[in-house]
């Protein structure tokens, strides 16, 4: 391992800061969202720019460290640190530029979701994102980027533009879809096999009225979970498509605005947005209102920030996290009755199932014109066993591997690569399906050298 001293040539170069080892801030500055994580690396470098990246990505390559990238740290594996690495933070490179008149947002690479809903929605707008104002911009793009606009306006990667990136030899690139085409075309879900992206220039779409859209959360006993699977199953591709909602198994939180007599109960739940016309709301959510016997429908206009940040206190940072995941091209009746034997015994109040779709604008890209493979429709299933609790690692992490082995049978066979935790080669190349080929191809072009092996790792062909 090289010592914090050899690290000086480094320090001066940068016009951020780095933390080694004997630094007091050192065990703050290496910990990630999930505290399931702990690993040391041998320095963390806080880049303020591009310049500071290059800088990162020659000193790693001339002294033989490992590099790590981390852009908001919410990696299901905890990949943007590593065991004597040199991690690349970008989290100071958090600045959001947007052109109302092209409808376009310049994001750099460090800033989470919060950052760009925060700037796009004061206009009405939003680019298609996840579930979390906390999430990584980064990462979450990288892999693909499933979220509640993506019925409506595609995927993340569907809205991506153009990217700056500093490449394994430390040179800098602009790719887009004229320039380093295949790049660009990895880019889109490959992951963080290919270099450090710098900035991303996403497409911009007007949401709801001035950014508002209707939604929150409609919660059913944990009892009616079957029928309200076999009902959502149906329902959900023929609504209009500015309308989605992703289905969860859930305890209510035990906090407002949840009524305090639903509080520590085990529910099925679907978190819906609405982002068309607010005088059609009516007659577009009608068939959601009426379904069922509800515990509570929590459907009413809010900013899409408001939304997008609902869970975030629910989830802070530093909990234990164990993540199990699949692709589903449908909810089938075996799926659901896993779904009701393991729903009733959630271990924890913060452990849950959630299955995001993949349909809409999503599912009519060609499955080859990016990187990311599962464009047939379904649903982006992924497993939680989280707790604040480290004495309850163990069991939250077996509830997950029970779950998703009694699971898996039902399932198209890969997984969404930002849910993969340390599965091995096999799980990453299912998650690529046709496309993986062609990826080690491009990782052979412009990382021959597997520089940026700490992620769902694609080694060069």
């Amino acid at each position: 391992m090289t010592t914090a001293l050899d690290h000086a040539e480094l320090a001066t170069a940068l016009r951020g800061h780095l933390v080694t080892p004997t630094d007091p801030d050192y065990d703050r500055a290496r910990a990630v969202y999930n505290a399931m994580i702990d690993r040391r690396p041998a320095a963390i470098a806080y880049c303020r720019d591009a310049a500071d990246v290059i800088a990162c990505v020659r000193y790693g390559r001339d002294h033989d460290l490992t590099l790590a990238v981390r852009g908001g740290g919410h990696n299901a594996g905890g990949l943007g640190v590593w065991e004597d690495a040199l991690v690349i933070d970008l989290s100071q490179m958090h600045s959001v530029t947007v052109d109302p008149e092209h409808h376009t947002v310049r994001v750099d690479g460090g800033c989470v979701w919060g950052d760009v809903d925060h700037a796009t929605v004061a206009f009405g707008m939003a680019t298609p994102s996840g579930f979390l104002a906390s999430t990584g911009v980064g990462g979450l793009t990288l892999g693909g980027g499933i979220g509640y606009l993506s019925r409506r306006f595609g995927l993340t990667v569907d809205n991506l533009l153009g990217a700056d990136v500093v490449l394994a030899d430390g040179t800098f690139v602009h790719t887009d879809a004229d320039r380093h085409p295949d790049l660009y075309w990895a880019l889109r879900g490959g992951g963080g096999n290919f270099g450090v992206v710098t900035s991303f220039t996403f497409r911009c779409h007007d949401i709801g009225e001035h950014g508002t859209v209707i939604g929150g959360p409609v919660l059913y006993d944990i009892a009616d979970t079957g029928a309200v699977m076999r009902w959502y199953r149906e329902l959900l591709p023929a609504l209009p498509e500015e309308l989605s909602g992703w289905i969860g198994l859930i305890t209510v939180p035990p906090a407002p605005p949840f009524p305090e007599q639903l509080w520590g109960r085990k529910a099925c739940g679907i978190v819906w947005c609405y982002t068309g016309p607010h005088d059609r709301a009516d007659e577009v959510l009608e068939p959601i209102r009426t379904f069922g016997d509800p515990l509570l429908v929590g459907l009413h206009p809010l900013p899409f920030t408001a939304l997008q940040s609902a869970f975030d206190g629910l989830y802070p940072a530093g909990l234990q996290w164990y993540w199990r995941a699949d692709f589903f091209r449908e909810i089938s009746d075996e799926a659901i009755a896993v779904h009701e034997r393991f729903g009733a015994g959630l271990p924890t109040g913060h452990s849950t199932m959630h299955l995001y779709p993949i349909d809409g604008a999503a599912g009519r890209v060609p499955a080859d014109e990016t990187s990311f493979a599962y464009r047939d429709g379904g649903w982006a299933g992924v497993i939680v066993g989280v707790d604040p609790d480290p004495a309850n690692a163990d069991l939250i992490t077996r509830w997950a591997k029970d779950y998703w082995t009694a699971l898996h049978p039902t399932s198209a066979g890969g997984a969404y690569v930002n849910f993969l935790m340390d599965e091995g080669q096999d799980r990453v190349r299912a998650a690529y399906r046709d496309n993986y080929d062609r990826l080690t191809h491009v990782k052979r072009q412009h990382d021959p050298d597997n520089v940026f092996h700490v992620n769902q790792n694609i080694a060069p062909a």
